[in-house]
């Protein structure tokens, strides 16, 4: 299994549509006894949270977001933890909006002190 989460930050490694998460984004990871939760803002989001859990190298989790347009957005989304070769964390993710139409595959990766 990899490292923990735990003080993690991530950021995309590409930006989405208007209105999701991107490349300005940050999610500050926390972990505990297999449950995961995070804080994320940055770009189109003002506010997000994700609660979930983990079980092995596998993250099962919903999030809602506030977004700048006032409007909020909820969904659910299956992450895979990676080890890169040089030590940081990447998720790849399968996500889906569950408050509107739309799904999709992201990656974000492990933001080290330097990078932020």
């Amino acid at each position: 299994m990899a490292r923990s989460l735990d003080g993690l930050t991530f950021a995309p490694v590409a930006d989405q549509a208007p209105g999701q998460v991107g490349t300005h984004t940050r999610f500050a990871y926390h972990e505990k006894s297999g449950e995961i939760w995070a804080e994320y803002a940055g770009g189109d989001v003002v506010r997000g949270h994700l609660v979930g859990t983990r079980e092995e190298d596998r993250l099962d989790f919903r999030y809602v977001q506030l977004r700048t347009d006032g409007t909020t957005a909820s969904g659910h989304c299956v992450s895979t933890v990676v080890t890169l070769p040089d030590g940081r964390v990447r998720l790849e993710e399968t996500w889906e909006w569950e408050s509107r139409t739309g799904a999709g595959t992201s990656v974000v990766e492990q933001v080290t002190e330097h990078a932020r």
